[in-house]
């Protein structure tokens, strides 16, 4: 489907589940580059959840988000239930912001919801030559290293910086796999691969469905769970949101608003080395690149370049979109 016709769809959708204007084009540009960089687990799979969560009030279609300033730095927004993509999308805006004014920026949000790809407000950052960390929280699908019960969110860390090109972005789940790939697998009737979930006896699987039941294994084990943990923390305990395995899954709990945290860090990069920041960053990457390339490696990519060539090879396509999801979107359309 041609982009600008999936993009007037889809805000005609959201606009349908009384979503603002303002906001459902902010959702829709969020989803369809979610499609464009091929991270389909981010994308079109996941408007029936959000729109379902809408109609059943457990995400405010109309919220009243409010922004409270501590300090010059430091902002505190409540999200008011608001879905994911807009409190986010105004919380990064507030930590540039704040950083452009002071040096750093630092803002948490409370009382919101999945917010999709990290790296989405951290290329905002970055496009204004500030370097970013962005922190959120997710429901339980990782056993912390020793249990056998799954607590933890797959909980993702982002950190981005400038280059003088390509944008140097780190966005990676604390899981060997995001969540949302095992649901679109199931969704899509796929495996998934081997080694990265356990089934609900503990034993390896490469079942999308059972993978959903049991538990999800962390990267680099003890290591994995204790970033997870860590990420919990910035983004629940610190910010006053749901911790410790109380985030609701926007997919199967209904009972009541999921109440993720968010923690945004945005630091100008001049403020130790001035200018000379981009010239040793650029140093930097040079060094690593000259490096001698191990067997079947033609370049040493850092990361965001990936990500960035799929998106501009992207960019001129139309979006495939299965089958099952288009008529979910068809569903969606004429909802009363």
């Amino acid at each position: 489907m041609k982009k600008k016709k999936l993009r007037s769809k889809i805000i005609k959708i959201f606009k349908r589940h009384k979503l603002s204007e303002k906001h459902s084009k902010i959702c829709a540009d969020y989803l369809i580059k979610a499609e464009i960089m091929n991270v389909k687990s981010h994308g079109l799979t996941r408007l029936k959840m959000y729109c379902e969560r809408i109609k059943k009030g457990l995400i405010n279609s109309r919220p009243k988000i409010k922004i409270k300033k501590i300090n010059s730095s430091i902002s505190y927004i409540d999200a008011d239930n608001s879905i994911g993509f807009v409190s986010s999308n105004i919380g990064i805006q507030q930590a540039i912001i704040n950083a452009k004014k002071t040096g750093i920026g630092l803002v948490a949000v409370k009382k919101s919801g999945h917010f999709g790809l990290s790296s989405f407000y951290a290329e905002q950052a970055v496009k204004k030559n500030l370097i970013v960390f962005c922190f959120t929280n997710a429901p339980p699908a990782l056993a912390p290293y020793g249990a056998k019960k799954s607590l933890f969110g797959t909980n993702p860390i982002c950190f981005g910086v400038p280059t003088g090109k390509v944008p140097f972005i780190l966005d990676t789940s604390t899981a060997m796999i995001n969540r949302g790939k095992i649901r679109h697998a199931h969704k899509m009737g796929n495996k998934i691969p081997y080694g990265v979930a356990l089934n609900k006896y503990g034993k390896i699987t490469t079942s999308a469905k059972e993978a959903l039941e049991g538990t999800q294994l962390p990267i680099a084990e003890f290591k994995g769970s204790g970033l997870a943990w860590m990420v919990d923390i910035l983004s629940g305990v610190l910010t006053g949101s749901s911790h410790g395995g109380k985030v609701k899954d926007p997919f199967d709990d209904f009972s009541g608003p999921q109440n993720v945290g968010h923690l945004f860090i945005t630091i100008d990069p001049k403020i130790f080395i001035g200018k000379r920041f981009m010239t040793e960053m650029k140093k930097n990457i040079k060094i690593v690149k000259k490096l001698p390339k191990a067997k079947g490696f033609y370049s040493i990519l850092y990361p965001g370049e990936r990500k960035n060539k799929i998106y501009k090879s992207n960019l001129k396509k139309d979006i495939s979109i299965p089958s099952n999801i288009l008529k979910e979107m068809e569903d969606l359309d004429v909802v009363e």
